[in-house]
């Protein structure tokens, strides 16, 4: 028997708006709470072949929570997530909210002073980390440090498919975690163990729920407080900006770090939003991806440039068949146009660039979906559903610039955080006249489009003129051998600084500088020509997958210091 094809209806936005028509403020467990009570038959989770239902994960979640009250943590408490995408990613963020404390995404791959840092500027009381050793010492040298009292282990072999499980624990055992003396722990299987006795704990929407952590490009990184609020309107104006539910369960590729926000937001958020499949992988790694992708053909892609060019450049035989995908959003860098039409001229899935930040949960323009209203060539799109953008003077923060006219971008909307943790002075300086300051430079066409010119602190200041990298990294992205571009400013002593451009090429292309410095004549200007040329294998990335460009302008201030006989 045939299956009746998928039937789209128009969005019911009663749940998640008021009687004015404004987003109304929600916990982020009233979106879990439907997804448990309507949808508990439905996968939640698929984590490398093994599955749990949202009935099962809702329990979990009230035996996990009520576990993590019996501990101590009370509302407001921190608790520390260091966790690669698995089920414990999804239950712990859940039961740590459900009891009314504060999620602080930590990234497991930092190193051990980082997690410190991290740990302690939080003041996280628990922190909850996979058993494996490479990770769990990381974390467990921290104990002590701050508020931290206690560490919640989490069993790998517990959630993985059997034999992968048996494999763990037998041929792997010495990559297990080894208990540490004079730390205290918890074993998550006694936390699930926990009888579902939840004290009620009130709450109200405007209370923080996540401590998100930007990167920090000068100084140390500061947390983002990211309230219920402002997380759940993400999620509920993406509802709005998708416009359409169906009479199908959707399903979301989760290979995009749960602990990076773009993830927090797209994959778990608005996953759970809309009682989608969560087809979680622990990392990027393109034949995992490759064999899930066949597996369980995802209907939501949300990704960073580097995975749709990824896919986009494999050999003809083994690109996926993405006919499933209705809805891909690429954000987190931007979306370089010849990278796009490759994607979708090889996949033949559609996908629209997006931007966003830490501070703004992450999400204020993004490109139409499904095909409504166009997707402009080299265009973040129009802002998101109750969003406003404002481009403002990067000197004097005076709004607003005319049509086409370039300045600082600056956001207003529920998404925007509630300021940095213990920062009142950096927050005070990342708003103005109440809207935030994203420190990036673009401007709006006459139809409301963001275009992304550049970082304001990525500015190439050439003879008094300023160069913009994306500019270049555009130009070279246009020769069809050029796979990733990285300009930076080096110094100079004629110009003061000079664009340096780093370039790694397709398998098999052949390109040398004076043939890409030919091409790049006939589309760039003298001032922003590069002055060097460097070509890689790769180019150096995120954990994410962004191209980044802070290690390239480390090494070549290594290189300037060694050459000048200083030590980096």
């Amino acid at each position: 028997m045939t299956e009746a094809a998928p039937i789209s209806y128009p969005l019911d936005p009663s749940r998640i708006l008021d009687a004015d028509g404004n987003l109304r403020p929600r916990l982020l467990t009233e979106a879990f709470d439907r997804a448990v009570t309507q949808f508990a038959d439905r996968i939640a989770i698929d984590f490398l072949g093994r599955e749990w239902t949202y009935g099962e994960v809702g329990e979990l979640v009230e035996r996990v929570a009520s576990g993590l009250q019996d501990l101590g943590l009370g509302k407001g408490d921190r608790f520390g997530l260091c966790l690669p995408n698995a089920p414990y990613s999804v239950i712990l963020y859940y039961a740590v909210l459900r009891a009314g404390g504060i999620v602080v995404n930590l990234n497991p791959l930092y190193t051990e002073d980082e997690l410190e840092f991290l740990i302690v500027d939080s003041g996280a009381k628990m922190v909850a980390v996979p058993d494996l050793e490479r990770l769990h010492g990381k974390v467990a040298g921290a104990f002590g440090q701050g508020a931290m009292e206690r560490v919640v282990l989490c069993p790998m072999a517990d959630v993985l498919p059997f034999w992968t499980g048996l494999g763990l624990r037998t041929l792997k055992r010495s990559e297990l975690a080894k208990k540490r003396g004079g730390v205290t722990y918890t074993d998550y299987r006694d936390l699930a163990a926990h009888a579902a006795k939840l004290s009620p704990v009130q709450q109200d929407p405007h209370d923080v729920a996540v401590l998100q952590y930007t990167g920090g490009t000068t100084g140390r990184p500061k947390g983002a407080m990211l309230t219920h609020a402002n997380l759940a309107a993400n999620s509920a104006q993406m509802l709005l900006h998708v416009g359409e539910e169906r009479n199908v369960q959707e399903r979301t590729l989760g290979v995009l770090p749960l602990f990076h926000v773009f993830a927090l937001t797209c994959v778990l958020n608005y996953g759970v939003e809309t009682a989608a499949e969560l087809v979680l992988l622990p990392r990027f790694e393109m034949d995992e991806v490759l064999k899930t992708l066949k597996r369980k053909p995802p209907t939501q892609i949300f990704g960073v440039p580097t995975i749709y060019n990824a896919l986009g450049s494999l050999p003809d035989d083994k690109v996926p068949d993405l006919s499933t995908v209705r809805t891909s959003i690429s954000g987190g860098a931007p979306l370089p146009l010849d990278v796009r039409k490759m994607y979708e001229q090889r996949t033949h899935s559609p996908v629209s660039e997006g931007y966003g930040l830490t501070e703004a949960s992450p999400i204020i323009t993004s490109n139409p979906l499904l095909g409504r209203e166009p997707v402009k060539d080299n265009s973040a799109g129009p802002a998101f559903p109750h969003t406003v953008i404002e481009i403002r003077d990067p000197d004097t923060g005076e709004c607003c610039k005319g049509v086409g006219e370039r300045g600082e971008i600056c956001a207003r909307g529920p998404q925007v955080m509630k300021g940095y943790w213990n920062r009142p002075e950096e927050t005070e300086k990342t708003f103005v006249d109440g809207a935030l300051r994203t420190g990036d430079i673009g401007y709006l066409d006459k139809d409301g489009y963001l275009f992304i010119v550049d970082r304001i602190k990525d500015l190439i200041l050439c003879s008094g003129y300023n160069v913009y990298p994306r500019v270049i990294e555009d130009a070279a992205y246009e020769h069809p051998a050029v796979k990733e571009a990285i300009a930076i400013g080096v110094p100079d002593d004629y110009r003061g600084e000079a664009p340096k451009l780093f370039i790694a090429l397709h398998e098999g292309e052949e390109l040398d500088a004076g043939t890409l410095d030919a091409f790049l004549k006939m589309r760039l200007n003298p001032i922003e020509m590069p002055d060097s040329y460097e070509f890689r294998d790769e180019l150096p990335k995120t954990l994410v997958g962004k191209l980044e460009k802070k290690q390239l302008v480390a090494e070549e201030k290594a290189k300037r210091l060694a050459a000048a006989g200083d030590k980096p």
